[in-house]
């Protein structure tokens, strides 16, 4: 979920298809997060050190497994809590593969941006849904949490889609935050339900609640209002653009 092939922006007369070539450009890639620095760092170091028979591909497909097996891993957990603990290496292979495949086919220049953008947003809209599937089946959030997070996250994609092909700007992270920053408060929130699955709220509706509602909710509110706050900016920007005289 980070680190990707640039999005596209076609700019053909309606109702005309575009030159598979001529009518593409990348979109500027924006990535304001706060490990992106280091973390970009840490990509190019492994991607130029990557044996050559591993492509982007490989990556690819490791990154969509491991999100998949994370969604099995909470899934099982409700049953058994070493599960969490699985589920933290399968997001951290999830990184690896997912962050890493865009950076080895930029450092070997084989970049397909058309093809690695659609592909992976897929991937990253299938993988989410399974991982959410296995946090409702869990047991340690509510089903409605759960659903209502899947869905804040996919508006969220679909903004991010449609900027980029109207704005030529592809935006990785909201907020200062990425997928790797929520990848880590996905784990440490892993870890800290061996200690504290539920948990006593004094806040607004005080109560006992599980530990990953209270942080699903606060998620789901956070996820709201960037969806809120990024579309009106930039429907704002897109109408002084294209204002009418």
């Amino acid at each position: 979920m980070q680190i990707r092939p640039t999005g596209p922006r076609l700019a053909t007369p309606s109702g005309t298809r575009p030159a598979a070539k001529t009518g593409f450009q990348n979109a500027t890639r924006i990535h304001g997060s706060f490990l992106a620095a280091a973390e970009k760092r840490a990509l190019i170091w492994m991607a130029e050190r990557m044996p050559r028979w591993i492509n982007s591909d490989h990556l690819t497909a490791l990154g969509f497994i491991a999100q998949i097996a994370t969604g099995v891993c909470y899934a099982l957990a409700g049953r058994d809590r070493r599960m969490l603990l699985a589920a933290i290496a399968c997001l951290a292979l999830n990184w690896f593969g997912d962050s890493l495949d865009g950076t080895l086919a930029r450092v070997r220049q084989q970049q397909r941006p058309r093809y690695g953008f659609y592909v992976d947003h897929m991937i990253d809209s299938i993988g989410a849904t399974a991982m959410m599937l296995g946090l409702a089946l869990s047991g340690y959030m509510h089903p409605y949490i759960a659903i209502g997070l899947l869905i804040a996250f996919l508006l969220l994609s679909i903004q991010s889609y449609l900027a980029t092909y109207t704005l030529g700007e592809f935006h990785l992270s909201f907020w200062r935050f990425g997928p790797t920053e929520l990848r880590i408060l996905l784990a440490i929130g892993n870890l800290a339900l061996f200690k504290w699955a539920w948990v006593k709220w004094t806040w607004v509706i005080p109560g006992r609640y599980r530990l990953f509602d209270i942080g699903g909710a606060i998620g789901l509110v956070g996820m709201s209002l960037m969806l809120i706050v990024s579309t009106l900016k930039n429907t704002l920007r897109l109408y002084r653009e294209e204002r009418i005289k």
